[in-house]
């Protein structure tokens, strides 16, 4: 069985001055509109829901195209940051970047009794992602997704650029 530690006097001063300028936040219990909001399972992106239809259903034509496909990654980082800027300074709404899907390649150091015999080596295609949602380019990009089949599916992403403040 634990005892409860007794506390000193000194300690409970030390308490009572550390605390005694602190102040109960203003609103403690969340409000009706949050907590909805809260529950809601819609994502809140930078397109209305107009344009992210168009967007799923690939009407909406990229303004600018981005081809990474034999980039090395530093390369990539390089071009996109260079790219998605200048395109934002151009007056562009949508760039599609194309990562491409990477190849498996057999992994000769994978265990035989494992399904680790291949490897994904599509860097671009996790780095990219990652990439617009850092400091350097999360300010211009409104949101991004998977292209439409026609644009290059899974291999390519829409990136929608936030208008330039003028």
């Amino acid at each position: 069985m634990t005892r409860k530690r007794i506390v000193t006097d000194e300690e409970r001063a030390l308490f009572e001055q550390g605390f005694k300028e602190a102040r109960p936040l203003a609103d403690a219990a969340p409000s009706a509109k949050r907590r909805k909001a809260a529950n809601s399972k819609t994502i809140h992106t930078g397109v209305d829901g107009r344009t992210a239809e168009r967007l799923r259903r690939g009407t909406m034509e990229p303004d600018a195209r981005l081809d990474l496909h034999g980039f090395t990654e530093a390369a990539a980082h390089g071009a996109l940051v260079t790219f998605l800027r200048s395109a934002q300074m151009r007056g562009h709404r949508l760039a599609l970047v194309v990562t491409g899907k990477g190849t498996r390649k057999p992994d000769p150091y994978a265990p035989f009794d494992m399904e680790l015999d291949a490897r994904s080596r599509g860097v671009l295609k996790t780095a990219v992602p990652r990439w617009l949602k850092e400091p350097a380019l999360a300010g211009i990009v409104a949101d991004m997704r998977e292209a439409h089949r026609k644009h290059g599916g899974a291999g390519a992403l829409y990136v929608y650029l936030r208008k330039t403040a003028k």
